[in-house]
């Protein structure tokens, strides 16, 4: 089932939660509403949920208006980070309970009821432990038990709350797999929130990024990372280097530094901020333009080494960081000086804000906030 949000607005006393919301939502679609703490993503669950009404606006399930229909009457699938299940019933009473508490003239007989409670716990791999209650269950199969209770009830649209928060890494990631092949198999319109980059980068098929209650960008895994629209974006995905740069047309100046970047945009002139990642850092080739760095430390850390250090142009700190096995990673050791290409970066006008406008869908970067190519 389609979702259309529009023009949500939500304050809590004078404090801003959401602010002129836009998001289409397709049939079908898991969906990440990924921000830091208080950027609005989980009120924006709870407003598509009935648990939290808007101050204005529209929540349209298919050409239904929802923004004012108690959750009830919303038939959505909730599924909370600290699972919500009822202790002192088995698991199968557990997965069975919503569809017991419906109205008595839609509600099926016990044996249907019983009978679907069996498959979900079979779907969601928990087959045999119907019997079991709460305390005798792991974390990550009390998530399960509360995933095929939200799917008892046939949901139209299925919320995830920061679903796997509660759990160790591991177990996060075994369960972010399952969750991807659940869905590849059900099929339900999904939302879930999540502070977790990782997590939204693997599970979604489109990401919504969030700050302080306005919608950054919303784009595929590939968009987001690739061709982030603002500052923000790029920093919340990611260890980021910010450099000092001045740009002139297609050159991009980094404070202190006599040559410059050349690029394929052409961009307003003016100051600047460059931004890269540290694992978009190689050597580079002899002759070749780049930055001259000084490397301070060098640390590694399982598979991936991490070296600190300076640019001789302007003494500027940055990381870097390369797999160990990479025939480049022997020549970083503390004392080294290197010249480094970037493979990859962004450059923002020192005035573009770091805070969010209201969108509706993800815009096409403007030309000085483009991904950029250094030329060889």
């Amino acid at each position: 089932m389609d979702i259309r949000i529009r023009h949500i607005h939500k304050s809590f006393g004078g404090f801003p939660a959401l602010v002129d919301v836009n998001l289409d939502i397709r049939s079908g679609e898991l969906i990440a509403l990924l921000g830091p703490s208080g950027s609005g993503k989980t009120t924006l669950l709870r407003v598509i949920a009935g648990l939290e009404f808007p101050d204005y606006g529209e929540i349209l399930f298919g050409a239904e208006n929802m923004a004012r229909k108690p959750v009830h009457e919303r038939r959505v699938g909730f599924v909370f980070q600290h699972y919500a299940l009822f202790k002192h019933m088995s698991v199968l009473d557990n997965i069975a309970f919503g569809l017991r508490v419906r109205p008595r003239s839609w509600r099926p007989g016990e044996a249907q009821i019983r009978r679907k409670a069996v498959e979900l716990l079979d779907l969601v791999q928990l087959g045999g432990l119907e019997r079991r209650y709460p305390h005798q269950l792991s974390g990550g199969q009390k998530q399960r038990v509360a995933l095929a209770r939200a799917l008892a009830i046939e949901p139209r649209v299925l919320l995830l709350d920061e679903p796997f928060g509660a759990l160790d890494a591991k177990v996060r990631k075994d369960l972010r797999r399952w969750l991807r092949e659940l869905h590849e198999r059900t099929g339900y319109t999904t939302v879930f929130v999540t502070h977790d980059q990782e997590e939204a980068l693997e599970l979604a098929d489109r990401v919504v990024i969030m700050n302080r209650g306005c919608l950054e960008q919303v784009g595929t895994v590939d968009e987001v990372y690739e061709h982030p629209r603002t500052p923000f974006v790029f920093d919340f995905l990611g260890g980021t280097n910010v450099l000092d740069a001045e740009m002139h047309g297609r050159k991009v100046f980094l404070r202190g530094a006599e040559q410059p970047l050349v690029t394929d945009v052409i961009h307003p002139d003016g100051p600047a901020d460059l931004y890269v990642r540290p694992g978009d850092l190689r050597l580079a080739d002899p002759g070749s333009p780049g930055i001259d760095v000084h490397v301070t430390a060098v640390q590694r850390t399982g598979p991936i080494v991490r070296a600190s250090a300076k640019l001789l142009a302007n003494g500027t700190g940055i990381s870097i960081e390369l797999p160990h096995l990479h025939h480049d990673a022997a020549r970083f050791h503390a004392g080294a000086t290197l010249r480094l290409k970037m493979m990859q970066f962004c450059v923002y006008p020192r005035a573009a804000s770091v805070h969010a406008h209201p969108i509706t869908d993800a815009p096409e970067p403007t030309a000085a906030q483009s991904q950029e190519r250094t030329r060889a």
